[in-house]
């Protein structure tokens, strides 16, 4: 850690409260959090991550915002793709076009940590930071979750106008530190590459199927629906208390027009939200899904 980052993870430590960071692809952001959160742990402090990066998530499985208790020895973060203390189903890698679940969800699992009674809560967020949905994205999440501080990994100046809109139209404290030179940059095939192992990491072998009526999905299926077009969609599996429990992906069989639910997650689901991404249990993607399209309408 260099001093400018050793001095922020200090200051950062004594004034605790909710914590956002910022950055583009490869900036360090989820690197600074677990150093965060492991010294906050380390000196007793009752923390948080909450995981809103739905493409390369640390908690929870891709596709879903994440949260994270962190009480004592923080453990593995490799296992928090399926030990997790709450989930936020968004069920897209592509943050353009799923932009109120991204925020909304987050917002939701960082009142969860309040409650819980953390004193840090660290939320992480996804690389886009460019554009009007970049701002757009980042504007309306600093503004539901309220930070007390806003960190910027900044690279040139492609944060300028995100920091421009912590500063005015928040009350965050806004902490602007260069990308390490230890950042390591990842390649497209890296990030799919680990993206596709968290999910494999998360479906396991232990995945269960069970059979599925077409009448607990949100959106409604409409009449004589197509049911083979749901075939490898990913689905949140909602508790009907405002809780995500899991994700699952959908099998259709044409043998009886039969639909199937392939999730290590089995229990306590009462409904089913349609995601905009077909993937196998082993994580290979087959291509994002305009729900729009899929259902004939605008």
């Amino acid at each position: 850690m260099t001093p400018q980052f050793e001095s922020a993870l200090e200051g950062l430590l004594a004034d605790r409260g909710v914590v956002l960071l910022v950055g583009g692809l490869d900036s360090g952001k989820t690197t600074f959090a677990l150093e965060l959160l492991r010294r906050a742990t380390a000196a007793g402090v009752r923390a948080a991550l909450v995981d809103s990066d739905i493409v390369q998530s640390t908690v929870g499985p891709p596709t879903t915002i994440g949260l994270k208790l962190c009480d004592g020895d923080l453990g593995d973060p490799e296992k928090w793709v399926r030990a997790t203390d709450g989930l936020a189903f968004v069920g897209s890698l592509v943050p353009k076009g799923h932009l109120l679940p991204i925020v909304t969800g987050t917002a939701k699992l960082v009142a969860r940590a309040r409650r819980a009674g953390c004193e840090l809560v660290v939320v992480d967020t996804t690389s886009l930071v460019s554009g009007i949905y970049g701002q757009t994205l980042k504007y309306f999440k600093m503004d539901l979750v309220e930070p007390d501080v806003v960190v910027a990994f900044e690279r040139g100046g492609e944060l300028e106008p995100i920091v421009g809109l912590a500063q005015r139209f928040t009350r965050a404290r806004v902490v602007e530190l260069d990308v390490s030179a230890d950042a390591v940059a990842r390649s497209v095939e890296e990030r799919v590459t680990a993206r596709e192992r968290r999910f494999a990491a998360y479906f396991g072998d232990d995945a269960s199927r069970w059979r599925i009526k077409p009448t607990v999905f949100m959106p409604t299926l409409p009449p004589e629906f197509d049911c083979a077009l749901l075939d490898g969609l990913v689905v949140g599996m909602e508790d009907g208390d405002g809780s995500c429990v899991g994700i699952g992906v959908i099998e259709y069989e044409a043998a009886g027009d039969v639909l199937r639910m392939v999730s290590p997650v089995s229990e306590g689901v009462r409904g089913l939200r349609l995601g905009s991404l077909r993937i196998d249990t082993g994580g290979r993607s087959k291509g994002p899904v305009d729900l729009r399209q899929l259902f004939g309408s605008e």
